[in-house]
């Protein structure tokens, strides 16, 4: 997928697959707080999904179309994740470049106010 300066990836495609983008001034708008909702749900899933394929992989009795309905699920999760990835690299990418610009940028992530980019939550990092 290509990386649209400037615009957000969002967690969607249109309905003939093709990707969706937000050109937003911030990050706190209805719609950018809407994707980061859809995007900590998709990484929530990807999570249960990966315990629930262990454990079906453990069981030796687990037949090949339990086995291939995990696999296509876990493909969906894995397009989910790389894509939630390429979203916030997207946005790291472009906020780098901005502090880089304004070196006196108060909003620079881990700034006192907590005005900067958000860190991905405590759950999704671990």
């Amino acid at each position: 997928m290509t990386v649209v300066n400037g615009l957000r990836l969002l967690p969607w495609s249109d309905p003939d697959g093709k990707p969706c983008y937000l050109a937003t001034d911030g990050c706190n708008s209805p719609l950018s707080r809407r994707a980061d909702e859809i995007e900590a749900l998709q990484v929530s899933m990807g999570k249960e999904l990966l315990n629930h394929a262990r454990a079906l992989l453990g069981d030796h009795k687990a037949g090949s179309g339990e086995l291939r309905f995990l696999a296509e699920r876990l493909c969906e999760a894995l397009c989910d994740a790389l894509r939630v990835a390429e979203s916030r690299g997207g946005r790291l990418t472009a906020r780098s470049k901005e502090c880089a610009a304004d070196p006196d940028d108060p909003n620079e992530p881990g700034d006192s106010q907590g005005k900067g980019l958000a860190p991905a939550s405590a759950e999704e990092s671990s």
